[in-house]
């Protein structure tokens, strides 16, 4: 029998990279998804969201508990543990996602993905400070990459084109932000349990703290099979499938390249646009998906460069 530790770390990541990539396409069709209910079916971001979370966190607390009981239960044992997912649940689950989908509300799908993408930026910030290190020219150009390529894919190029109110700015940057907390923070959670049970909690807890407020028993906009249908793919693949493979990534290839690789969501979001839209296509689109599917291929092949782990140090991201 082969030992796992005999392989190249290459490989080791592929399944973390291709978790995080199929995560990111889950975010960014739910991003499209979620402006439809918010313009044609009359849901609040707000509420679209406490129901987000809890549904999606009960689905996953379960699916703990059918895998893991001992360690769904373990997370209330000790303050330490309590304190970090509530401050998860609150700074990083809950404001990640009602950042988000508010910009969505004040601009469109695609200018707030764009303002969220500031994330990764922080994350890469964050890790040469605390580490002490520059980043290694491949993460620059990654990164330059990245950014350029979701600049072009949702602008055309031209800076004209991303006019928004100064709500829809600083509510995006509020969600860049987020995003940095959220794949900073809970490390240390997840070298005590399972993403599912980590995602579970934060999620249900984010809910059960909006519930009161939003009220999610009284039902908001035009309920169709269309409202049922991007509804149902908002809970099961953009909420409960891609926050868990996330999580599950970060473990594997760290939070710089886990953030990094995330710039594949605005093409997730252009493609559902293409197709279910009927948006046109132009060449600025087509050079930013290539410079994103170059930042891919550029953070694979580099994945035996020194990374920031969950394993040893305070990472965690959506």
């Amino acid at each position: 029998m082969i030992s796992l530790t005999n392989i190249p770390t290459a490989y080791q990541k592929v399944p973390g990279v291709i978790m995080v990539i199929v995560s990111a396409i889950f975010w960014g069709i739910s991003g499209t998804f979620a402006q439809f209910l918010f313009e044609e079916k009359g849901l609040s971001p707000a509420w679209l969201v406490c129901w987000r979370l809890l549904l999606g966190g009960l689905i996953l607390l379960i699916y703990s508990l059918s895998r893991r009981q001992r360690d769904t239960f373990q997370i209330w044992k000790k303050p330490l543990d309590i304190l970090q997912i509530f401050l998860f649940s609150i700074l990083g689950m809950v404001a990640v996602q009602f950042t988000y989908f508010y910009s969505i509300s004040l601009s469109n799908a695609a200018t707030a993905t764009v303002l969220q993408y500031l994330g990764p930026v922080l994350v890469v910030t964050y890790f040469a400070i605390k580490n002490r290190r520059w980043p290694i020219m491949a993460e620059y150009i990654a990164l330059g990459l990245a950014l350029t390529g979701t600049f072009l894919l949702v602008t055309h190029g031209s800076f004209d084109t991303l006019v928004i109110s100064s709500e829809a700015f600083i509510w995006g940057l509020l969600s860049a932000l987020a995003l940095a907390f959220y794949t900073i923070y809970p490390a240390g959670l997840l070298r005590k349990f399972s993403p599912a049970t980590v995602t579970g909690w934060a999620m249900f807890l984010g809910g059960l703290m909006m519930a009161p407020i939003m009220k999610p028993w009284e039902i908001q906009g035009i309920w169709d099979l269309q409202t049922f249908l991007a509804f149902g793919y908002i809970i099961l693949f953009g909420t409960v499938l891609a926050f868990y493979l996330f999580l599950s990534s970060v473990s594997i290839i760290g939070a710089t390249y886990a953030s990094l690789l995330c710039s594949v969501e605005p093409l997730a979001a252009a493609g559902t646009a293409v197709v279910w839209l009927g948006v046109y296509f132009g060449l600025m689109d087509w050079i930013g998906m290539l410079f994103i599917l170059i930042t891919v291929t550029l953070l694979t092949i580099n994945s035996k460069a020194k990374t920031p782990k969950a394993t040893s140090s305070t990472t965690l991201f959506p």
